[in-house]
């Protein structure tokens, strides 16, 4: 009679760092963290781009090999419904995910490389709201993304 191996622990289940800002969101909100749940709200908490969920499965995968593609898309969806990352689409044709403490700003999108970068722009933002309001609205929210391209430089003859 074969005896049975040792329980397979998964890494998230052992991980004794303290929660993540995502995790912590979900904690506050009532989610239940499973240990696939936390891997991906660490992997979120420490993105410094904007991952879509094939790149939260890739990250998540490397941490907890039991993470399952599935998993992924239902807990970014859960994630999206309780407003702890919002959904972005830079005209890729895929969507990508934002944590939504990072705060009001904007996006420019470098369309030769897809790099994203986040900005701020009060200046921008004062006349979103002077144009709601001029037109008898308060706004709510502003989302601005810049599709750009750097120039080319001229090279010297």
């Amino acid at each position: 009679m074969t005896q049975p191996g040792p329980a397979r622990r998964s890494r998230a289940n052992t991980d004794s760092r303290p929660a993540s800002r995502i995790e912590q969101m979900c904690i506050e909100r009532g989610l239940k963290m499973t240990g696939q749940r936390r891997i991906i709200a660490r992997v979120l908490s420490e993105s410094e781009d904007h991952p879509d969920v094939e790149e939260l499965y890739r990250r998540a995968v490397a941490l907890d090999a039991d993470v399952s593609i599935a998993t992924v898309y239902r807990t970014v969806r859960l994630l999206e419904e309780k407003g702890i990352v919002a959904r972005r689409d830079f005209g890729e044709g895929r969507s990508r995910y934002d944590p939504t403490d990072r705060g009001q700003h904007h996006h420019l999108i470098d369309v030769d490389t897809g790099k994203v970068i986040e900005f701020e722009d009060e200046a921008h933002d004062a006349l979103a709201r002077d144009i709601a309001a001029k037109l008898g609205f308060e706004l709510v929210d502003v989302r601005l993304q810049l599709f750009a391209r750097r120039p080319e430089q001229k090279k010297p003859k």
